[in-house]
């Protein structure tokens, strides 16, 4: 297995792609091929390691790409007129079978519209989506769509539903994973017309998606064990995220600052040190790699903008268990089934009809 990694996109390229993918090296069993400029990741690599890559490990490459699509670059227009930027040249090494899994933390608007583009969505998906993955009590808690998608129809959050159901079914082994949708409120009627009319066609198809919906949900309730995925469109869902990393961050920082405030809560914090290490590894959004982007014909991995050398490890070894569970494999199997592709003709007609009258 290679796993492809974009070395310059991220607030913290190269380095932190970099130190991230030597971490994680001794990790995983696949190759890792840093994409990028190979003057400047070679360069790096020598001032970090006093070494040549490789050096390092032989399971370690960089295929040269001379070009960057930075932050503020307009999404389309960097794919099209970026050829030799790391991102492009991922993708389509991941395309050509040269790779099996692309990982990049650089413009979201440019990876999903590479993805789309360059990669391909699987036949019957309309939009793919980001799923994120957060922690929960006693376990983990997937959102979808947390950031690919800002506008979205009905259509599209059932079909996130359907694909996180098919997710967590069968790379986590979770036997009937509980969706809810995220809401203002747990009562039918409320929320936008969005989350009304796609409340409508869970409500109306989850038995014949095999997805366990249990209604709407508010977002205090996401993390309290009685659900396993969080619908919602990529702007709510990415507002949510960040929320979460930030009170997340804001938790740990009161904590640290509590205990020391004086030597005597110093002294009385000792007992609960292991205690309090377990908890901030649970709260740290780093424990848990990067947002899936399921939808697409190749296993897509979407790092935090901000990974540092700790989170690009962490997302290689979820990019390489990604791969090996298959989870692009049983998405297509089951989108372009002729069983699948008849429901989503009668959902579409069911949406049609239901927007005439």
């Amino acid at each position: 297995m290679k796993i492809l990694l974009d070395a310059m996109g991220g607030d913290n390229a190269p380095d932190a792609n970099i130190k991230g993918a030597i971490s994680a090296i001794n990790e995983v069993t696949a190759e890792v091929v840093l994409v990028g400029n190979k003057d400047i990741i070679s360069k790096k690599i020598r001032e970090f390691y006093g070494k040549d890559i490789n050096e390092i490990s032989p399971r370690l490459s960089i295929y040269n790409a001379t070009e960057t699509i930075e932050m503020e670059d307009m999404p389309t227009q960097a794919i099209k007129t970026k050829k030799d930027s790391s991102m492009v040249v991922g993708f389509n090494l991941l395309k050509s079978g040269y790779g099996d899994v692309f990982i990049s933390a650089g413009n979201s608007g440019a990876l999903l519209t590479g993805a789309t583009l360059l990669v391909g969505r699987i036949k019957g998906v309309d939009r793919p989506a980001l799923a994120g993955i957060l922690p929960a009590y006693h376990g983990r808690l997937v959102l979808m769509d947390c950031g690919a998608n800002t506008n979205c129809k009905p259509i599209n959050l059932l079909q996130f539903a359907q694909m996180s159901s098919i997710y967590m079914h069968n790379t986590l082994g979770i036997e009937s994973p509980k969706i809810g949708l995220l809401n203002i409120g747990t009562e039918e009627t409320k929320g936008n017309e969005l989350v009304k009319q796609s409340y409508q066609l869970l409500k109306k198809y989850s038995k014949d998606l095999n997805i366990n919906f249990i209604g709407n949900l508010e977002g205090r309730e996401a993390f309290l064990g009685g659900v396993d995925v969080v619908i919602a469109d990529g702007f709510t869902g990415n507002v949510f995220l960040k929320t979460v990393e930030g009170l997340g961050k804001f938790v740990k920082k009161s904590l640290t600052e509590s205990f020391m405030h004086s030597i005597w809560s110093k002294i009385g914090s000792l007992p609960s040190l292991p205690a309090i290490k377990r908890f901030s590894k649970v709260m740290d959004y780093k424990e848990y790699g990067g947002a899936l982007f399921l939808g697409v014909q190749k296993p897509v991995v979407k790092a935090h903008g901000s990974s540092d050398e700790r989170l690009f490890k962490f997302t290689i070894k979820q990019a390489e268990q990604f791969v090996n569970n298959r989870a692009v494999d049983q998405l297509t199997e089951i989108y372009e089934s002729a069983e699948n592709k008849e429901k989503m003709l009668e959902i579409k007609e069911f949406i049609s009809n239901m927007e005439v009258k």
